[in-house]
């Protein structure tokens, strides 16, 4: 678990594809059910592009279904998105470009959280990691089927 010094957890994967194709997924609601590594993301509410300052919702289920509006409060196009909600807890996305393809760092940064000690009782720290391995998996999909579709 992070200290509090220390509030994140972040995983990473290169995947063989530009920082353009992948933030093309990442900066559109609609993809974002596509690549959720969660299970929770079940819906975009009106599909739309996002750029700094952007709200948006989601329809969501853990345990019983329930809607979120986030924003977007972090934006370099092709570089970096990050949006919260109203805990104000960020989900972000670095990507850099290399040789290899696109590393893609995926961090849940509760250190603007309203409730930080809240997000580590209820263990999020040490469970989120998983489930954002699997994202990435997931992104790595979905920026293959794109490129097949097209």
């Amino acid at each position: 678990m992070a200290t509090s010094a220390e509030q994140s957890v972040s995983v990473s994967k290169t995947i063989a594809a530009s920082p353009q194709e992948i933030f093309a997924i990442l900066s559109n609601t609609e993809g974002h059910v596509a690549i959720d590594g969660s299970g929770t993301v079940r819906q975009t509410i009106d599909p739309i592009d996002l750029t700094l300052g952007t709200k948006f919702g989601m329809k969501m289920k853990l345990g019983v279904p329930y809607r979120m509006k986030s924003t977007v409060v972090e934006f370099e196009q092709d570089r970096l998105i990050a949006w919260c909600h109203f805990a104000k807890h960020r989900w972000r996305y670095e990507l850099e470009d290399t040789e290899e393809g696109t590393v893609v760092t995926e961090t849940f940064d509760w250190s603007t959280s309203l409730f930080p000690k809240g997000i580590e009782i209820m263990g999020y720290p040490t469970s989120h990691p998983a489930n954002m391995t699997k994202t990435l998996e997931h992104l790595e999909s979905e920026v293959l089927r794109c490129r097949n579709s097209d």
